[in-house]
């Protein structure tokens, strides 16, 4: 048996052989993280065995540039063990008296790691959950970035036409009928410059019957009189269009993104949305950032790796109402147990019920909603687990 370890770079690895008996054969091979690059690796291999049965490779899970060097590989018949960086650190400190550090020594480090065989692996999602937590964390990029929009578009909306406002709300600012108002009218001497009548009309259009002559008249009144600057108010008016271009584009692709994860969540028919408040964006989350569930053996690693365990304030006899939840594991299965917590928090009787006996005990809103997320996640790695749908008590 020959045993390969691979020092992941971000454009090169370099990688090491060694024997049974601890002989190093092969020290530092650089390659570069391309087709030819990988092509070189195996020539390299091919040099001691033809056989992929007779090596055992490890390399570290480093931020993403593994990926493709490990999909090379498996697709070449060879078995590829990836491990946490922390554990390779941890190797270092007991072997390595003088505490070197270089791509050479880490990829021999990694070998003899996987010589003696003292590492735990880690679970790979097979592609199914690969792909929704992509889409998952893509969707979460474009709604953050979405939101940034919004934030900025309101800005200049403040210094152009302040008074938009006390007409469409925070909310109602990006609804479709006001986005195309933003848009297409934009300032308060465009929507001054229309009819009352064609006004209501455009708004009636634009918000399928909803917006009358009441929104109409509400509208004129506050571009009549609006306290918005009119200094280079081209260069403003060309801002806010612009950005409620990018804005527009990016809900059509969350659309979109939308559209795979609903296609992918019914093709994989998981338990996951037999819980009410799990939506199919939700569960894509929590499926996609837990992966395997056997690597999570207890409920608690799975409550931890959520980062909701909450730390507790106490003192004497003083327990604090609002506990800080620890941050130590995937934000993104957090936000989503707690957004489907939310929910859940009134749809679900037994959770409705939990709830409810925080709040008595004095928790903080947040503080119990939290609560129900740790449950919940309790009830997802049981359902998970034993492959069963979750019966509302």
């Amino acid at each position: 048996m020959f045993y390969l370890g691979i020092d992941i770079g971000k454009r090169t690895h370099a990688a090491s052989i060694m024997s049974d008996t601890g002989k190093i054969l092969l020290k530092g091979f650089s390659f570069k993280n391309t087709t030819e690059g990988g092509e070189q690796l195996l020539q390299q291999l091919n040099r001691f065995s033809i056989d992929p049965g007779n090596f055992s490779i490890v390399m570290e899970a480093t931020g993403h540039y593994w990926l493709a060097l490990f999909s090379f590989l498996d697709t070449n018949q060879y078995t590829v063990h990836v491990i946490n960086p922390i554990q390779t650190d941890g190797w270092r400190k007991g072997t390595e008296i003088r505490k070197r550090k270089n791509d050479r020594i880490d990829s021999v480090l990694i070998a003899d790691l996987i010589r003696y065989g003292s590492f735990g692996e880690s679970a790979l999602s097979d592609e199914p959950l690969l792909e929704l937590k992509q889409l998952a964390r893509y969707r979460s990029y474009l709604k953050g970035t979405a939101s940034d929009f919004k934030r900025k578009i309101i800005a200049v909306i403040d210094q152009i036409f302040p008074e938009y406002e006390t007409v469409f709300s925070k909310q109602g600012i990006f609804g479709k009928a006001s986005k195309q108002v933003l848009y297409e009218l934009s300032s308060p001497e465009a929507i001054n410059a229309l009819p009352t009548e064609k006004l209501a009309q455009f708004l009636s259009e634009k918000s399928r019957g909803r917006l009358r002559l009441e929104k109409a008249e509400k509208l004129k009144q506050a571009a009549a009189n609006s306290f918005g600057i009119t200094l280079a108010q081209d260069a403003y008016l060309f801002q806010l269009r612009s950005m409620l271009e990018q804005l527009m584009f990016l809900e059509t692709q969350v659309e979109e993104v939308d559209q795979q994860i609903e296609q992918r969540m019914k093709q994989l028919d998981s338990v996951i949305l037999t819980i009410p408040g799990i939506s199919y964006t939700n569960g894509a989350t929590i499926l996609g950032e837990i992966g395997d569930i056997s690597r999570f053996s207890t409920p608690k690693k799975l409550v931890a790796y959520a980062e909701i365990d909450a730390s507790v304030t106490q003192s004497g006899e003083f327990e604090a109402s609002r506990n800080v939840m620890s941050k130590r594991g995937s934000p993104y299965l957090r936000k989503a147990l707690f957004s489907a917590a939310l929910v859940a928090s009134n749809h679900d009787p037994t959770l409705k019920a939990f709830y409810q006996k925080k709040i008595s005990e004095g928790k903080h809103h947040f503080t119990a909603v939290g609560a129900v997320a740790r449950k919940l996640c309790y009830i997802v790695h049981a359902i998970l687990k034993n492959n069963e749908a979750y019966k509302i008590q």
